[in-house]
């Protein structure tokens, strides 16, 4: 008699498990600047969608990238008087202490951007002998029309979107205004590699396709990034995979996680209005930051108050205490199956509360909060 199956994790309506493997791949840090709430919220929903599907038995391959080529990166590291790869390579480290206080596993692969300069540029020319690109005075653009019209939005909003986005929509060199450089001409103060059309360095969309396709293949299970990564970065990472790979869907699913806001507007390094994690980890138990972020619906936007910790540590108090408890006999399987309902963690706790014993230490355990240390 075969073994019965346990129902998968569905994410935003999309049943995730697929055989016995899963590929994950998660787009990481631009290592500029120190680690923030925002991200921090990004890397631990993406941790635990791997611990449920591992739960299941599931074999999770996950690959999260490193920017460490791209025009932000390279300007905060002038303003800094510091070479940009001595600077992101610092960054790194500030980051990843974060993400191992809070409990988020190390991923199978972790590529940056500079060592996938020759992917880059054999997807460059793919593109171009398909029709897709076009080369201008060194730069390859990848011609974006169709992922505008899916975009659905109006001239000026696109135009904003993608300004917002690190493009440039009134380049005189591109064909279309949503058209996107795959590869960029570099001039003497940039980062600069040989290609066929001369000294340049990756685009940014194109440097996440060569990264995910180069490791994890030419479709995956699960894209994950956070919600302002929806357009334009995903919308032509997908345009451009799936031109250069002929393979569709290039994810079958996407986790953008809902975004943080703080003092009036999203929180980010443009703003100014940064709660970095390495304060709070000074401050608060790892375990209870941890837990602030995954309770509530991972793809709703939130706002951060300082009440929220408060209310986590309490949280977390009676969860400790309901795992020495006697337990309900189901209350393992009640949890799992409320995180495999969308990975909704609210319900998980207080079905875990509820039922206590066993139900409650799995839940500590799935959600990586008995992971997470200062």
């Amino acid at each position: 008699m075969a073994a019965e199956l346990s129902p998968p994790l569905v994410l935003d309506g999309t049943a995730l498990t697929v055989l016995s493997r899963a590929r994950v791949y998660v787009c990481g840090i631009t290592p500029y600047a120190v680690t923030h709430l925002g991200h921090a919220a990004t890397f631990v929903w993406l941790d635990t969608a791997a611990r449920v599907l591992r739960h299941d038995g599931v074999d999770v391959e996950v690959c999260r990238n490193v920017t460490d080529v791209d025009d932000v990166l390279t300007a905060a590291a002038r303003q800094a008087d510091t070479p940009y790869d001595e600077l992101a390579a610092m960054e790194q480290f500030t980051f990843d202490r974060a993400m191992s206080a809070l409990g988020v596993m190390r991923p199978a692969h972790e590529p940056r951007a500079h060592a996938f300069i020759d992917p880059v540029v054999r997807l460059s020319a793919a593109l171009l002998a398909s029709g897709h690109a076009y080369e201008r005075s060194g730069t390859v653009y990848f011609r974006g029309t169709e992922v505008a019209r899916a975009s659905g939005l109006d001239p000026l909003d696109l135009a904003a979107a993608l300004a917002g986005g690190g493009e440039n929509p009134r380049d005189p060199a591109k064909e279309h205004p949503a058209d996107v450089p795959v590869w960029r001409a570099s001039t003497l103060d940039e980062p600069s590699w040989t290609s066929p059309w001369g000294p340049g360095r990756p685009g940014w969309h194109s440097e996440c396709v060569a990264m995910a396709v180069s490791v994890l293949g030419s479709s995956i299970d699960l894209h994950g990034g956070g919600a302002d990564l929806t357009f334009p970065h995903h919308a032509y990472e997908r345009a451009i995979a799936e031109a250069v790979t002929g393979v569709t869907p290039f994810a079958r699913a996407w986790m953008r996680v809902g975004l943080v806001h703080y003092e009036g507007s999203k929180m980010a390094k443009s703003t100014g209005n940064l709660v970095l994690v390495p304060d709070l980890l000074r401050e608060h138990d790892a375990a209870v930051v941890r837990l602030m972020l995954l309770n509530r619906p991972w793809k709703e936007p939130w706002t951060f108050d300082a009440g929220a910790l408060d209310s986590a540590a309490d949280v977390l108090e009676s969860l400790y205490a309901a795992a020495g408890a006697p337990g309900a006999p189901r209350g393992r399987d009640d949890v799992a199956a409320a995180l495999r309902d969308d990975l909704d963690v609210p319900r998980a706790l207080a079905t875990a509360l509820e039922s206590k014993g066993a139900g409650a230490r799995f839940a500590l355990h799935v959600l990586g909060l008995d992971a997470a240390h200062r």
